[in-house]
């Protein structure tokens, strides 16, 4: 199949300039751009008009299983039940334009696969399996008063947990089994978790290692959950390759990041959905009273990374009923950043991260044929991305058109 845009700017996210011409994608990839294209038999021809074209979008840090706000619900939820969610939760993902989206715990080869082959209609999916998690860690969810923890490969929650140098390897090495892009540590405790402190640091130094050893032996990386300093710097220390939302860094956290040509994944968004919505949705009353801790102070950490040319990257981490919001993101991060750094962190700065340099977050000849038509200027209005429902008004996945609006 082969389709033909005419008469749009194209947006170059590395220049930040946009070049006026023709796209034809063919077999799912751009497969040329320049003025007066010709259009061979068969091929949608769409005259966009001057319209305003850009990369896929890609979301960093998602969880399209977490139908409730609630993670240790998931547990007790048939897998059949949780799937029928997820379909419809990337589906939502699509119809705002996020083409590539990656899980950080919960979905696992089965989503993935199922995306791939077209029965769900979602982001192409880069998936972890279940995050790593020391006992009475981020992905601990039992109660202070359940003693058994239920390792069945089967069950819909988001973690499991492991114990010491030995059981961290075989843990990492069997989600690698399954097919893992990344391996997900919890390397602090967290808001949505029962028993931890937000300010504690999980996992020894022996083990964020050994997590570390076993991706890169599978030639893939680590992703840690870490929200303090402390627990930032542990991790960066042991040679994550992205940490995942970082509210609380410091200098020493910033120059690691740059030593290490490390990601750090932000996730504004979420802390003030749970703030506004998250007991609707299910967050427990004692993990919405630790949003505070961090919702502050999250413009803050991204205001003094970005300063230092630290690599971020866009994530949201939303939960239950307010995925709704993942494209709000881009308007929290607009406070402290350009609207052009704000879109290199959803589209090449995320393809870095993933591995998909040249494959997604481009329109350059030989990528993923996923892009946006937009009603309205990015780099002028952030809100254009905001806002998808009234300013998204085409999006192409693999060559398709997936979504226009009325």
């Amino acid at each position: 199949m082969s389709l033909l845009l005419r008469n749009a700017l194209l947006l170059d996210v590395t220049t930040g300039e946009y070049t006026e011409g023709d796209l034809r994608c063919a077999e799912g990839r751009v497969a040329e751009t320049g003025r007066g294209l010709s259009a061979p038999d068969g091929t949608r021809v769409i005259d966009v008009a001057g319209a305003h074209v850009v990369p896929g979008l890609i979301d960093a840090h998602v969880h399209v299983t977490a139908s409730s706000a609630d993670l240790g619900s998931l547990r007790s939820m048939s897998p059949s039940y949780v799937t029928a969610h997820s379909a419809r939760i990337m589906g939502g993902m699509l119809d705002r334009g996020f083409t590539t989206v990656r899980d950080c715990s919960g979905a696992d080869f089965g989503l993935a696969d199922a995306q791939a082959e077209g029965l769900i209609r979602g982001p192409r999916l880069l998936f972890c399996g279940k995050g790593l998690s020391q006992t009475g860690g981020h992905s601990d969810f039992r109660g202070r008063g359940e003693q058994v923890h239920d390792e069945h490969p089967c069950c819909a929650g988001i973690g499991r947990v492991a114990d010491g140098v030995d059981a961290v390897r075989v843990a990492a090495r069997d989600e690698l089994r399954k097919g893992a892009h990344h391996i997900k540590v919890m390397a602090s405790g967290g808001v949505a978790s029962p028993t931890d402190r937000i300010d504690s640091t999980q996992f020894s130094t022996e083990e964020l290692r050994a997590a570390v050893e076993e991706a890169e032996a599978a030639n893939r990386y680590v992703a840690a959950h870490a929200y303090t300093a402390r627990a930032v710097n542990r991790a960066l220390e042991a040679g994550v390759r992205s940490v995942e939302h970082g509210n609380l860094i410091d200098d020493t956290s910033v120059e690691l990041f740059l030593r290490n040509d490390a990601y750090l994944v932000p996730t504004l968004v979420t802390y003030w959905a749970l703030k506004e919505e998250g007991r609707e949705f299910g967050l427990p009353e004692r993990s919405w009273r630790k949003v505070d801790e961090v919702l502050e102070a999250g413009l803050v950490a991204l205001e003094r990374a970005a300063r230092a040319g630290v690599r971020l990257v866009y994530g949201t981490d939303l939960l239950g009923g307010m995925h709704r919001h993942q494209s709000h993101e881009f308007r929290l991060r607009a406070e402290v950043q350009r609207p052009i750094d704000v879109l290199r962190a959803a589209t090449t700065s995320a393809a870095e991260l993933t591995g998909l340099t040249g494959e997604a977050g481009t329109l350059a000849v030989g990528a993923h044929a996923d892009l946006l038509v937009l009603d309205g200027d990015p780099l002028e209005d952030i809100g254009v991305l905001a806002e998808p429902d009234k300013r998204v008004r085409h999006v192409v996945q693999a060559g398709v058109v997936v979504t226009s609006s009325p």
